[in-house]
Formats: structure tokens, C-alpha cells, sequence
């Protein structure tokens, strides 16, 4: 029996007692919920139905609790339920109930956790977006694993989700990254504001090599080569190096569009007819103000120029007009300033900046060696790069490592602990899960021992304490991932595959064998424990799969 489906029970023996005893059915709730216990010697799961009803009916909640603890008691798959406190149920399952989840997870496969929670929402997820100016930092990396993640866990509960990628190709950045590139090419050193590193010398080698008469123009026409077929390469390079990072983005959306397509005009008017435009010393300002900002922001400027805040306006737009209902954006820690400035955007285009604008804010990360933050990249030469990372951990432990911790606390990413392959490493004890498990079903294939059909399966042998404990923590899955997901939290995951399905699965395996030993009969019990090892493979695979991990077979 599921969590869900052991709700549904509750929710029917309130009915009953509502029906019994005369009470307005009215006052129930559609769905209720069921919870585990902190302490397990209080039940496999609780409910609060009675407290929450109590006062809507005029009924006691103690007297209440006990109508629902009668009537559920007379429920197939309820082996006892206490009342507690002022209220509170706690519901024991027995042995086939709680077994018959194996089946259910087993069965379901790669869909168990899945939900339509938030089916009907269209989400706009904007993440990453570094300028085309340098190789990804290990801050953008930390929002393409958690990003990645999110996406994947949006899905999982049913929201229509695209990701996007938004780059420029003009501005200052831009500028001092193509006077950069000229600067290495004529041999120069970078110039006092621009780029500097190997990377630099890298691409201003191969814009020669594909564009050999560079060399013979004017600096003002060298400079604008070096842009265009810079910027082309630069973001080329972080396209790849996000593709073998697992990340790819439904859209690379371009800020030259922008202007192209006139859609900074097109913002300006529609803020213009909602009557939040004014002009001031030639210049054209969004009174931001009016909805909490700390001052009004310029969308042009005197001389003409769109501000990067125009930019941003009609960027948003855009994403509006292409029907997402909410868009979320994943900025860095140094962008916490824009969280005013673009809530009161969004309430100026006449949005609920609160329903339609998510602005997530991504703190720092430092990676360690022997204690000590690196500095540097061996080839940007000014920060920690994606490459740094994978090339010093790997992928899997990469992207883990980087959505294992919620992404508004700073973390340190150890290298010596999340390459040693020991328990201690959280990345390694879950994936040894999935390949201990793997193994297990290996191993009972060469002995003859298969799972068989589901009618053949008998739950309730599943009655040691240990497997209880592993039965219930692969039940809390779909509502892990729901929460995560609506949350905008992947940690969720990664905490509860460690310190909920691996920590019992290894108690399970130390206490439960699933295989024979010698010459032992292969019994039922054998059987419905390999069931119980598959489902936790499947949640395993599952889980670490929204992660955007491996689930490997072998270690």
C-alpha cells in the first residue's frame, strides 16, 4: 500500500463516520495526506485528519479520532490504529500491505515517483546564461547541475517545462573581450579591463586560422572579427562543454534578437500604455518605484542607447508572449540586487510578480584541495572552470556534489572526498546501492532465483523490521519528488536517496539475506526479498536519474 493510497483509505473511513453519525460531509477535505512518524515505534504512518476536522464539525478531536480509528480498523491492510495526543492516528500496516508496495514500484519502473501535480503549468527556466566571454565558472556550473535538476523534477510532476539559455553578443563585455583577443593575436599584453588566461590566446590563434586577413586589417576592423568569430567560438565551446555536462537547453536565445525584432520597442510601448513610463533629462525611465524598488530604473538613455534593464524588460516579455505562465530565473549570489528591479518589472507589465516572476539565487562555491580553495584555472586563469571540476571529480560526482546542498548556502567541494570511494563519499554510497543492487539480481539469475510474477509474489513474508523500514522509505519517494519540485529544492533528492533509501538498504542487506546460502532451497522468502532489492533499484535509478547521476550496474 502506498502512501497515496493509504490516504484514500483514511479519507473513506471519514466519510463512513461522517455518514454514520449524521455529520456535514461537506467539511472534508478532497485529499488528506499521511505522514511517517519521527519515531517508527509509533507506527508506520500518521494522520492529523481528526485534528484538522474537529472544529468544522463541533466533534472533539479525541472522539473524532476515535470513529476513524474504528472504522479504519475494519480496513483490509490496517493491522492496528492508536490514538495519540490530543488527536494525532497513528496506522500500522500489516505485512502484505506494506510488501505489496515491491510490486507496485517494480511494476511501475522509470514512472514510479512520477505525478501531474503541477500538470497545466507551462515554466519558463532560464539558467546559466554566462556571456560568451570565458569557459563556464564553477558558479555556472553549480546552476547547470541544479538547474538540469529542476527541470527533470518539474517534469517529473507533470509541469510543461522549457530551458533556456540566454547569451549577447554586444556590449561591453563583449567589447573588452574582442580587444582581448586582438591584443593576443598581435602579441600584446590583455588590455588593463579585459580577459585574461590561455583560453584568450586559444581562440585568437584559430579566428587567424579561419580568418587568415584579419591580419592585415585595421585594428577597428580586426576588432570586429575577433568579436564576431570569437563570441561564435566562445559559446560553441561552452554549448560542448555543458553537452558533455549533461545539460542541453530546449532554447539559446540570443539578446541581438531583441533588437533585432524590435522587441525593446515593442516592451517600451506596452509599459508605455500601462502608464509606468515617463521621461526625465532625455532620458526614458520605468517608475519601478510604485512597486517597491529602491529607485526607478533608465530603459533608454538620453543619447539613445537601450540600458541592459530595457533588455531585460523586453526579454521577459517575450517569454510571456510565448505563453509561459511562470518564469524562473537562476542568478548568481552577486545578482541579488535585481530581485526589486525585476519583481517590480513584471508587476509593471501588470503581472503578479509573485505568480508569474521566480528569481532563484545561487550562492558561491569553492573548490578544495588538501584543505585549501583552488584559485585559479589552469587555462581561464582567473577562476575555477567546468573542466577544473569534471577533470578533478568526474561528471557524476560533479553534478551530485553541486544539487546535493541547497543552492542559497555556499559549499565547498572537497576533492579528496568525492573521489575516494568509500562510504563517506555521499555520491559513492548511493550509486554503490544501485550497483549492489544490480549485482544482487545478477547473482540470483546464476543461482536460478528470479522474481517471477506478481501473483506469485507473497508480501507478506516481508515482515522483518528492517525491511518494513525500507519499505516505507521507498514509499516517501513521490512525495520527495513533488516537494522538490515545487520547492524548486533538488537537495531533497539527493538527502533523501542518502540518509533515507541507501542508509536502509544497507541495514536491509546486513540483516535480510536475498540469497541462498550453499545448497539452501530458494523459498518464497528469497523471492519476495529480491522484489524488494529490485524496487530499490528502480528508485535508486530513479532518483539519481532527476539527478542527472548514472545509476551503474558495477563499481
Amino acid at each position: 500500500m502506498t502512501p497515496a493510497e493509504l490516504a484514500s483509505v483514511v479519507l473513506a473511513a471519514a466519510h463512513a463516520v461522517f455518514t454514520e453519525r449524521g455529520l456535514d460531509r461537506a467539511a472534508l477535505p478532497e485529499h488528506t495526506v499521511v505522514e511517517r512518524p519521527r519515531n517508527p515505534e509509533h507506527g508506520d504512518y500518521a494522520s492529523t485528519l481528526a485534528l484538522q476536522l474537529s472544529k468544522k464539525v463541533g466533534v472533539p478531536p479525541r472522539d473524532l479520532a476515535a470513529a476513524l480509528a474504528d472504522q479504519l480498523g475494519r480496513s483490509a491492510g490496517i493491522k492496528s490504529v492508536e490514538i495519540a495526543g490530543p488527536g494525532f492516528l497513528n496506522i500500522r500496516l500489516d505485512a502484505a500491505a506494506a510488501g505489496q508496495l515491491a510490486r507496485v514500484i517494480v511494476e511501475a519502473g522509470a514512472e514510479y515517483g512520477r505525478s501531474d501535480r503541477l500538470a497545466g503549468e507551462r515554466i519558463n527556466l532560464e539558467f546559466v546564461s554566462a556571456n560568451p566571454t570565458g569557459p563556464v565558472h564553477i558558479g555556472g556550473v553549480r546552476w547547470a547541475a541544479v538547474g538540469d535538476a529542476l527541470s527533470r523534477l518539474l517534469r517529473a510532476t507533470g509541469a510543461e517545462v522549457g530551458t533556456e539559455y540566454y547569451f549577447n553578443d554586444a556590449g561591453s563585455q563583449i567589447d573588452r573581450f574582442a580587444r582581448s583577443l586582438l591584443a593576443a593575436a598581435k602579441g600584446e599584453p590583455a588590455p588593463e579591463d579585459g580577459y585574461g588566461g590561455a583560453y584568450i590566446a586559444e581562440i585568437a590563434a584559430e579566428v587567424q586560422a579561419r580568418r587568415p586577413e584579419v591580419r592585415s586589417l585595421d585594428d577597428d576592423a580586426a576588432q570586429e572579427v575577433f568579436r564576431v568569430e570569437g563570441v561564435a567560438l566562445m559559446f560553441d565551446e561552452i554549448r560542448s562543454s555543458l553537452r558533455d555536462f549533461g545539460v542541453e537547453f530546449d532554447t539559446y536565445f540570443n539578446e541581438k534578437d531583441l533588437h533585432d525584432r524590435g522587441e525593446l520597442d515593442l516592451a517600451l510601448n506596452r509599459l508605455r500604455q500601462q502608464g509606468h513610463l515617463y521621461e526625465s533629462e532625455g532620458a526614458t525611465w520605468l517608475r519601478t518605484t510604485d512597486f517597491g524598488d529602491d529607485k526607478d530604473r533608465v530603459l533608454r538613455k538620453s543619447n539613445g542607447e537601450w540600458t541592459y534593464f530595457a533588455a531585460d524588460c523586453a526579454y521577459y516579455l517575450d517569454k510571456r508572449e510565448r505563453g509561459f505562465e511562470r518564469v524562473v530565473i537562476m542568478l548568481g549570489a552577486d545578482h541579488h540586487g535585481y530581485i526589486g528591479r525585476m519583481k517590480a518589472m513584471a508587476a509593471c507589465f501588470g503581472d503578479d510578480p509573485e505568480r508569474n516572476l521566480e528569481i532563484l539565487i545561487g550562492q558561491l562555491v569553492n573548490l578544495l584541495r588538501d584543505g585549501a580553495p583552488m584559485r585559479m584555472s589552469k587555462r581561464a586563469g582567473t577562476v575555477i572552470t567546468l573542466e577544473d571540476l569534471v577533470d578533478a571529480i568526474g561528471v557524476d560526482a560533479s553534478r551530485y556534489a553541486l544539487a546535493r546542498y541547497s543552492s542559497d548556502s555556499p559549499i565547498d567541494i572537497d576533492i579528496e572526498l568525492w573521489t575516494r570511494a568509500t562510504r563517506d563519499n555521499p555520491v559513492y554510497y548511493v550509486q554503490y546501492v544501485a550497483a549492489r543492487t544490480a549485482g544482487v539480481a545478477r547473482n540470483a539469475a546464476e543461482v536460478g532465483l528470479v522474481q517471477g510474477d506478481a501473483d506469485a509474489f507473497r508480501p507478506e513474508l516481508l515482515a522483518h523490521d528492517k525491511e518494513n523500514e525500507l519499505l516505507k522509505a521507498l514509499a516517501e519517494f513521490p512525495a520527495v519528488v513533488a516537494t522538490a519540485a515545487e520547492l524548486r529544492e533538488p537537495h531533497r533528492v539527493a538527502r533523501y536517496l542518502e540518509e533515507s533509501v541507501a542508509a536502509s538498504f544497507h541495514r536491509f542487506y546486513d540483516n535480510c539475506r536475498v540469497l541462498p546460502l550453499g545448497d539452501e532451497e530458494l523459498t518464497d522468502l528469497h523471492r519476495a526479498r529480491l522484489w524488494l532489492n529490485n524496487a530499490t533499484r528502480t528508485v535508486i535509478a530513479n532518483g539519481l536519474h532527476l539527478l542527472g547521476v548514472s545509476a551503474p550496474e558495477r563499481m
